[in-house]
């Protein structure tokens, strides 16, 4: 099992940033990928980024890419999303997310491919 809690939501204007972290803690052993998504109110879960613990290669979806960075550190057990020149768009729930099976992330990023998720965090970006 993986717990995982989320942190660094807030209310931001048009413009701002935000860095929201996730802290994973038991079977980390077994992560072989980790991830971000959101959930914008009366919209469908989408997937935003996602790290592959081997080599670090990353994917961005093309909504964010140019003004997200996902990133961790292996010490800390830790996900990171940086998130620069947010838009209201980017307003939603954001949620880790972590898959265990050996092949790690996925060409694209697919919300079955993940097995634990954490509670998630606010994001909310004001015109």
């Amino acid at each position: 099992q993986v717990q995982l809690v989320e942190s660094g939501g807030g209310s931001v204007q048009a413009g701002g940033s935000l860095r929201l972290s996730c802290a994973a803690s038991g079977d980390t052993s077994t992560t072989t990928c980790m991830g971000w998504f959101r959930q914008a109110p009366g919209k469908e879960r989408e997937g935003v980024a996602h790290f592959n613990i081997v080599g670090g290669i990353t994917y961005y979806a093309d909504s964010v890419k140019g003004r997200f960075a996902i990133s961790k550190d292996a010490a800390k057990n830790t996900l990171y999303l940086q998130m620069n020149s947010l838009k209201p768009e980017d307003t939603a729930m954001y949620y880790c997310a972590v898959r265990t099976a050996w092949s790690g992330c996925s060409y694209r990023i697919v919300e079955a491919d993940f097995r634990y998720w954490g509670q998630g965090t606010q994001v909310t970006v004001s015109s």
